[in-house]
């Protein structure tokens, strides 16, 4: 199998993170079990990223994923790549995403993502 166009390395003990994650995986279902799109929980492979120097605390705070060419995306722009990917929400790829407004896009991903990441350290969740 070749692979996947997309793959997405996620925080499966952040609730918030594996409850978006769920509901973009019943969304793509089919590009998933076409094995295009893979989630995967950076908690079971905690050093899968390390050749991007990507430690474990990076991806418990931010989304990261790699595409077909092994190229390390972070943050929003996995949040852009997995909408461009998802029937019916390529339209918020295009809002969020464009030229203009990706980089106010980065700046609330990383700032709720900030946010999120305190309160599950608060919460004891790693």
């Amino acid at each position: 199998m070749s692979r996947p166009v997309l793959t997405v390395w996620y925080n499966t003990r952040c609730p918030v993170c594996d409850a978006g994650i769920g509901r973009q995986k019943r969304r793509l279902v089919e590009a998933v079990k076409a094995g295009r799109i893979e989630f995967r929980d950076i908690n079971l492979e905690p050093d899968a990223l390390a050749r991007h120097r990507a430690a474990l605390e990076d991806i418990r705070r931010r989304l990261h994923a790699t595409d077909a060419d092994g190229r390390l995306l972070v943050g929003a722009d996995v949040a852009v790549a997995v909408w461009q990917a998802t029937p019916g929400e390529g339209w918020l790829a295009s809002l969020f995403g464009n030229p203009i407004a990706l980089p106010l896009t980065r700046l609330a991903y990383d700032r709720f993502a900030d946010v999120l990441y305190a309160w599950n350290r608060r919460k004891g969740r790693w």
